[in-house]
């Protein structure tokens, strides 16, 4: 049975399109593998708390195995969203675009779950910084929205695209590199050029089913 952990990062509810276009994709995963298991974290519209000097403390204590109750306090939360994630075989992520990258709650998601010692390991290499990924076996998908045109690979504004583009990153850098991203763009163009892009974005995610 796999598992999937879906992040949804936008703060609006029933107006978001990328949550909308995530339940596309869900409801239709699930109606084809009925015994999956499901799990929502809510980023967009939760509090996730951003990395303070106490967590950089904690995290990067020298003896993780005898750090204090009050670091372990400090680091309880990013302990439950690692754990989250390493207990997942797909992670779906669904994101609007904001001022050319994601919202707050999924930045700071992002710095909790991006921990020395769990998923990713820090070396020197003659005085020189050396990474290795510490996750492996799982795959994503990004499922976002633009109010442009023009942001995808190629587009004209490609180069202002630091959204998916970080996520990529990120999750590559600790080890998820089966990435998929699915975009639906220009929200903020007129109504008819956004519903055939959103229209689009639907039926890729749907044919996305049977490959997950």
């Amino acid at each position: 049975m796999s598992k999937i952990l879906a992040v949804h990062a936008s703060p609006r509810g029933e107006r978001s399109h990328s949550r909308r276009l995530a339940e596309v994709f869900l409801s239709a995963l699930q109606a084809r593998n009925p015994q999956w298991h499901l799990t929502r974290r809510e980023v967009g519209r939760a509090f996730i708390p951003p990395v303070s000097e106490a967590f950089v403390a904690a995290a990067f204590y020298p003896e993780p195995e005898a750090r204090p109750l009050s670091m372990q306090a400090d680091l309880a939360l990013s302990d439950e969203l690692v754990g989250e994630l390493l207990g997942h075989d797909v992670l779906v992520i669904s994101t609007p675009m904001h001022n050319f990258s994601v919202p707050s709650g999924l930045k700071a998601w992002i710095d909790q779950i991006v921990r020395l010692g769990l998923t990713f390991n820090h070396s020197l290499d003659n005085g020189v910084a050396q990474y290795e990924p510490l996750v492996q076996g799982k795959k994503a998908l990004i499922i976002t929205s633009r109010g442009g045109f023009g942001f995808g690979p190629d587009g004209e504004l490609a180069s202002m695209n630091h959204a998916d583009t970080l996520l990529r990153t990120v999750l590559g850098f600790i080890g998820i590199t089966d990435v998929t991203v699915v975009a639906a763009e220009g929200e903020e163009s007129e109504a008819r050029s956004f519903a055939v892009s959103a229209a689009e974005a639907e039926q890729r995610l749907l044919a996305l089913v049977r490959s997950f």
